[in-house]
């Protein structure tokens, strides 16, 4: 038996683990329906495969914009760091120039 889940996303999979192995069962002993069967043969199909791959990449490019996105706030912080030192430097203090 398994431990209670601690939050719902383990839950969810938990149950997903389940259903998988109940279909699983189905199969082997060839009790599943055709949606059953229907739903993992298109899991195996190349289009599936493909449209996965596809939402990896998406996914990937997704997390790579927003990595490029912290990277330039950060540069930009930097910038303004630097900017606001080198005033300190030529004895301007915080001043801001709107040229």
């Amino acid at each position: 038996m398994m431990r209670p889940a601690l939050t719902p996303e383990a839950r969810e999979n938990q149950l997903v683990s389940l259903a998988v192995d109940l279909a699983e069962k189905q199969l082997r002993e060839g009790t599943a329906s055709s949606q059953v069967i229907t739903h993992y043969l298109k899991l195996g199909s190349t289009k599936e495969r493909i449209e996965k791959e596809i939402l990896e990449k998406q996914k990937e490019l997704i997390e790579a914009k927003t990595q490029n996105l912290k990277s330039i706030e950060n540069s930009e912080k930097l910038y303004a760091d630097a900017l606001k030192a080198f005033r300190g430097y030529s004895g301007h203090g915080d001043e801001v120039d709107d040229a």
